[in-house]
């Protein structure tokens, strides 16, 4: 079907499939759908490479970038990372994990890499494959006809000229932008959690030592928690995780000075960071926390971050995303090859979109919970329950991978120990349920 222009500076296109973002979800679903023979237009308002956060990758990501065909190129870039450290301010060592240990022993490591090199190298090879790629072309309008016989989308390229692009099929990976889930008014901050972040990245850390250099620490303190993670051109990318009236205490303060500051609260990444100097200016975000009330539509679907983002904590972001894509991939192929079987692959989509989330979550609204800290400061492995925690932390939460015997029995330890201490629990959870309120509600907590 082609639209006639209506404008002198506009120009028309059609394709089968229109992926909205070029980030880790958008380039791995245009690449998979064009590989199999779509026509695919993917549109991107930037221009890679362009930075963004979140540069720790888990071990499943792997599997992932081999079926792309990537893999050698993400090898090229990426810091490896074979665990993950912790350190607490209330226990008197550190505690390091490792991948091997989880209970599927073939992925033991995965990379840091820098997110404008790696998204970069997914965005060329969807345009390898022969998806049309159009970067500085940013959607402002999508109209989806009548009795599912289309999408109308209108976009905006960065010289002002206009396109309207017939799709059959429309697939929202725009990332934290959500543009259909802010559409259809589906996106909703997650109650259960609530998050701000500022960050910067430095040269000059202090790293360990060997097959750690590469690891991925993550600092507790007062007001929330650090991540360090090291990158293979030698800067380090440091952030910090605070509740919502943390971030409100800065005032007017300059972003770079109120990030020392925060960082000083914490002394042993004080100690590593004590010869580094900030290589970029601070930055700074909130809404850390939401979901859409739902995942797709007859004719569109909502990948990765435009569907769900949830705490940082355990580097989910780009695995889901990527996950989200191949799933995606797989249900779009359905729905325009065999519309019969549409309902199912949707039905099968939806299910697991909500398998990833759901998983982490559970671990991350009790990561500052004393008892749960108590847990990851000294493991134990018992009925397996670290090897199934840390296939977790992997990302191994899809597979067929025998974890949920293990976690129930973590989970049974977890809330017996919270018994337990119950006094210490009770003001823990007292304590989060004030501090997750935005700072605007009545009660929140002030610094």
């Amino acid at each position: 079907m082609n639209i006639p222009s209506t404008a002198s500076n506009t120009h028309t296109s059609d394709c089968d499939v229109l992926v909205i973002g070029g980030g880790p979800a958008g380039s791995t679903a245009a690449a998979l759908l064009a590989e199999r023979g779509h026509r695919v237009t993917l549109l991107e308002k930037a221009h890679h490479p362009r930075f963004h956060i979140g540069e720790s990758l888990l071990p499943a990501n792997l599997p992932l970038l081999e079926k792309l065909g990537v893999a050698d190129e993400v090898r090229a870039i990426g810091m490896e990372k074979w665990g993950a450290e912790f350190v607490s301010p209330w226990h008197d060592h550190k505690q390091t994990v490792e991948f091997a240990d989880a209970i599927d022993k073939s992925m033991p490591m995965a990379y840091q890499v820098r997110r404008a090199e790696f998204d970069e190298i997914l965005i060329r090879n969807a345009s390898r494959k022969n998806a049309r790629v159009v970067e500085g072309c940013q959607v402002l309008d999508v109209e989806f006809l009548p009795e599912n016989s289309g999408v109308i989308v209108q976009a905006r390229h960065d010289d002002g000229s206009m396109e309207t692009v017939y799709a059959r099929f429309v697939l929202d990976a725009s990332g934290r932008d959500t543009f259909l889930g802010n559409r259809f008014k589906a996106k909703q901050c997650n109650k259960k959690h609530n998050s701000t972040a500022i960050y910067g990245h430095y040269t000059g850390a202090e790293r360990n030592a060997g097959k750690e250099a590469g690891n991925i620490t993550i600092f507790w303190f007062e007001h929330g928690w650090f991540w360090f993670i090291p990158l293979a051109d030698g800067t380090t990318s440091v952030g910090a995780v605070t509740w919502p009236y943390y971030l409100k205490t800065r005032g007017k303060k300059p972003l770079d000075a109120f990030l020392q500051e925060t960082i000083a609260m914490c002394q042993p990444l004080h100690d590593r960071l004590r010869h580094a100097r900030l290589a970029s200016p601070a930055e700074a975000t909130g809404n850390f926390a939401y979901a859409c009330d739902h995942t797709h539509g007859s004719n569109y679907l909502l990948l990765g971050d435009a569907y769900a983002f949830i705490d940082p904590v355990f580097s989910s972001g780009v695995m889901l995303a990527m996950h989200s894509a191949f799933v995606g991939a797989d249900t779009v192929d359905v729905c325009l090859r065999n519309p019969q079987q549409a309902a199912a692959a949707l039905k099968k989509f939806d299910k697991s979109m909500r398998v990833g989330p759901k998983a982490f979550s559970w671990f991350i609204y009790r990561v500052t919970n004393p008892v749960m800290r108590d847990m990851f400061m000294a493991p134990r492995n018992i009925f397996r329950t670290k090897e199934a925690v840390l296939s977790v932390l992997a990302g191994d939460v899809f597979g067929k991978t025998p974890i949920q015997g293990p976690l129930l029995v973590f989970k049974g330890i977890y809330y017996a120990a919270s018994l337990f201490n119950f006094k210490r629990t009770l003001k823990s959870w007292r304590m989060r349920k004030n501090n997750i309120r935005a700072v605007d509600e009545p009660g929140a907590a002030v610094n």
